[in-house]
Parts: structure tokens; C-alpha cells; sequence
């Protein structure tokens, strides 16, 4: 999965990485389900002034240290209605939906995550047909074709919506609060399709949601702890102290999810087949590690210019999925993992691996040169200049 900054991107190197690394900020986690369900109980079905699907906090506020890591867990419903109005209007497009699962796949063949609206056998109303397909054909003119992650624009809609969760309307009718700012036409769009939305689909896809996140909190509260305390190790950083905000949204782009920071904020789709089961603790943790692991991907760059190579960016990306994936197959394999059975643990790493992302180029290197560094860091040899090395090594093997 991908990630883009929100605002200008932070300077962070691996010489600046090197802090000292805060042991107790990441290997406790006493409040993970009290808060996990603090955030599940504030979603509301329908947003109406005054309910919504985020509770409230002050900005810039931190946790204590015995409550690392903490994932806020959201369903909202306008947040949810922007990614399914961007899917449909791809569908209608035949623009991809997901990227394909094997190097040869054209995304264009691959299943749809979800079908259009009205499905099979459904009967619209004159008036709601009227509003949702004109809500979709403004998306099919202006964002259809848009990127949900390296798009600016789309990044600043995002977390607009997301700030307009306990509204009703976008244009300010229930109060000055609610006076989005979006543009009008936008607005038209999003308001005419909510009522279309909220009667036919939301209470589905808010429970879809909701089934995901309790599904996935077990597996946080059980491994989460050691996870964070890997990944922290292994990209020579801190844990991020603040709650890292986790929007669950039927759709979320070609990936599956993606991440934007500035601040840390995870949007990940809860109908994505790529994300169930033992997979929705590695979407988090890969999609949180972005934060800890801008080092390497300046380190990386730096390699690739040192050596006259073309950069290859999703270099980056493959090196956090090849670490996150190696320390969950460890975690869920341990004897004694509530209700995993090894029949289901083999299909997970079979649809999981490298190869499975188009990522097979990258495969033998990370095996040989990257697998060793993560070893030596768990058995607690790798000196501080380690990582450098197995990265060179890396970008000189492909």
C-alpha cells in the first residue's frame, strides 16, 4: 500500500532516527480495548447533528505511555459515501478497482470489491435514482480519475469529510459547524446522494465496518505490543505517541487502503479481501510503519543516486510489507493463538507473499540481504549502521 504526505514532508533520516528508542513507550498496552471500544461505540449509523462517528479530542493530544499502541477505529457515514460515489463512478468508467493480484493480471479483469448500486434485482425510487446517479456522474467528471493518495486535493476532501462526521448536512443548514467549505458542487453532490445512501446502503456497510474492527481488535490486543516493539527496533525510531486515527470505509482505493501523514491517518477498506482475517494486523501495522520508516526510504533514494540507478519507489513500500508480514507470520504461528489453525495460516501467506503483489523482482534480495538485518536486530547484534548496510546491499543486488 501506498502513502503521500499532507503537508511538506518532514525531514527525518536514519542518522536522525537513531534517538533513543523509549522501550516503555511501546511494550505496554493495558487501555488498547477500553479505548478500541470508546471509539466503536462513538459511530453512529446515521450522522445527525451532535452524533457522529468520532468522539470528540483535543488537537495535538497524547497518550501516556502505558497505552501504546492505540489504533481509533471510525466508520463515517460521509467519509464512507465519498470512497463508494469515487468506486462507482470508476465502475461506470471501467477504470481498475484493485491492483492485481499476479504480475500478469490486468486490474481491469480482476473481481469488483463490491458491485454497483443499485445491485441485482434492487428498484430505485424515481427521485432516488434521479439524485444518486447525478451524485455519480459529478464524480465520474471531476474525481473519478483521480488518485485517492497522491492527489492533493483528494487528500484535503478526505479529511474534510472525516472532520464533518457529526453533520448532517455539509452546508451549514444545521449550524455553522457544519459549513464544509467544499466546493458548491460537491456539496450538491454529496447531500443528494446522502439521503439515497443513508435508506439503502450505509446500515450495511456501517455493520461491515464495525464486524471488521471488532475482528481485527482481538489480534492488536493479543500481538500489538511485541509488533510495535519490532517494527521500532527494526527502523531505529519510536512508536508514534499520539492515537494513530484508522478510518474503516467500504472502499478504499486500488490498494486496499492507504496512508497520508501529517498527521498519521490509515483509511482501510473493511470489504477488501486482501484485509481479512490474520491480514487486517498486517494492513495496520505495515500502514502505521510509514511512520516510523521515512529513514529508509531516504536512505534508499540516497543508494539509488549513489549509484546512477533508476529509482524504483515501490522499493519502500515492499521492504515495510516484507518486514510487517515477517514479524505477523511470527505472532500468529506461536502456539497457543486463539482459533488460528495452520490450514488458515497457509492460505494467508500464500495470498500474502511478495510474488502474490507483483513484487517477485524484489523477493530474492529481501530474502538475502534485508531477512538477516531483521534477524540480527531480534537477536539483538545489529549495530546502529547495520540497516544502511542490508539497504545498499538491497538496491545493489536488484
Amino acid at each position: 500500500m501506498r502513502i503521500a504526505p499532507q503537508g511538506a514532508p518532514r525531514a527525518r533520516t536514519l542518522a536522525a532516527a537513531t534517538r533513543k528508542w523509549r522501550r516503555s513507550g511501546v511494550v505496554i498496552l493495558l487501555a488498547m480495548l477500553g479505548l478500541m471500544a470508546l471509539a466503536i461505540e462513538a459511530a453512529a449509523q446515521v450522522p445527525v447533528p451532535g452524533k457522529g462517528s468520532s468522539r470528540a479530542r483535543k488537537p495535538g493530544e497524547q497518550l501516556e505511555a502505558a497505552q501504546y499502541p492505540v489504533f481509533e477505529f471510525h466508520s463515517g457515514f460521509w467519509n464512507n459515501l465519498h470512497h463508494v460515489l469515487y468506486e462507482q463512478a470508476r465502475i461506470r468508467e471501467q477504470r481498475p478497482l484493485a491492483r492485481p493480484e499476479t504480475p500478469n493480471q490486468r486490474a481491469g479483469t480482476l473481481p469488483k470489491l463490491s458491485a454497483g448500486l443499485p445491485g441485482p434485482g434492487e428498484v430505485l425510487t424515481a427521485e432516488e435514482a434521479r439524485a444518486w446517479g447525478e451524485a455519480v456522474d459529478y464524480y465520474v467528471r471531476t474525481l473519478g480519475n483521480r488518485d485517492l493518495l497522491f492527489d492533493s486535493d483528494m487528500t484535503i476532501l478526505k479529511n474534510r469529510l472525516v472532520e464533518m462526521a457529526n453533520c448532517g448536512d455539509l452546508s451549514g443548514r444545521s449550524g455553522a459547524g457544519c459549513a464544509s467549505g467544499l466546493k458548491a458542487e460537491l456539496v450538491a453532490a454529496l447531500e443528494s446522494a446522502a439521503g439515497v445512501y443513508r435508506a439503502r446502503w450505509w446500515n450495511e456497510h456501517d455493520r461491515a465496518n464495525r464486524a471488521w474492527i471488532a475482528a481485527a481488535t482481538p489480534l492488536v490486543q493479543e500481538h500489538g505490543t511485541l509488533l510495535a516493539e519490532q517494527l521500532a527496533r527494526v527502523y531505529q525510531s519510536e512508536w508514534p505517541t499520539k492515537r494513530i486515527r484508522v478510518d474503516v470505509c467500504v472502499y478504499a482505493g486500488v490498494h486496499g487502503g492507504y496512508t497520508t501523514l501529517d498527521p498519521l491517518h490509515i483509511t482501510i477498506s473493511s470489504g477488501d479481501v486482501r484485509n481479512q482475517g490474520a491480514a487486517a494486523l498486517e494492513v495496520l501495522f505495515h500502514e502505521a510503519s510509514h511512520d516510523l520508516a521515512e529513514g529508509v526510504r531516504n536512505a534508499l533514494l540516497r543508494e539509488y543516486r549513489q549509484r546512477s540507478k533508476p529509482v524504483r519507489r515501490e522499493l519502500w513500500d515492499a521492504i515495510l510489507f516484507y518486514t510487517t508480514t515477517e514479524f505477523v507470520k511470527q505472532a500468529i504461528s506461536r502456539e497457543g493463538t486463539a482459533g488460528r489453525k495452520r490450514a488458515e495460516q497457509e492460505a494467508y501467506w500464500d495470498r500474502h507473499r511478495l510474488t502474490a503483489r507483483g513484487w517477485q523482482n524484489f523477493q530474492r534480495a529481501l530474502d538475502r540481504h534485508w531477512k538477516p538485518y531483521l534477524e540480527a536486530v531480534m537477536l539483538g547484534s545489529a549495530g546502529p549502521d547495520d540497516i544502511e548496510r542490508a539497504l545498499a546491499r538491497v538496491v545493489e543486488a536488484l
